[in-house]
């Protein structure tokens, strides 16, 4: 289990996929807002003038000393639903991320997001 008191130190850490192959920096972590637990990271990728942030899972994520190894390869990552590097997810948004992973999305009992950036 990742623990969220060490979410802040992973910033800046290279996002690496099963096979060693960087994806990106990571650039933040999000939360599930029902557990509070880590739940997505968001991975800046692309050209030094355009850059963007794509979601990738955490489950199932291996920390190391300067990466975090993700259980999705590069390819899958890059094609993710993407925000801009100053961008927030908005909530029409957020269920697109989870159905490119294949992942269920439960949004709160009142419509609240499921994810929330820590």
């Amino acid at each position: 289990m990742i623990q969220a008191a060490d979410i802040r130190e992973w910033r800046t850490h290279d996002v690496v996929d099963p096979s060693g192959h960087k994806i990106g920096v990571l650039e933040a972590v999000y939360v599930d807002t029902s557990t509070d637990e880590p739940s997505m990271a968001t991975v800046k990728v692309g050209l030094p003038t355009r850059h963007r942030l794509v979601f990738v899972p955490l489950a199932d994520a291996v920390v190391g000393p300067g990466y975090v190894r993700v259980a999705h390869d590069k390819g899958r990552v890059k094609q993710c639903p993407s925000i801009g590097t100053d961008d927030v997810l908005p909530a029409e948004d957020e269920e697109a991320v989870f159905r490119h992973y294949d992942l269920p999305y439960q949004p709160g009992a009142d419509g609240e997001r499921q994810l929330a950036r820590r």
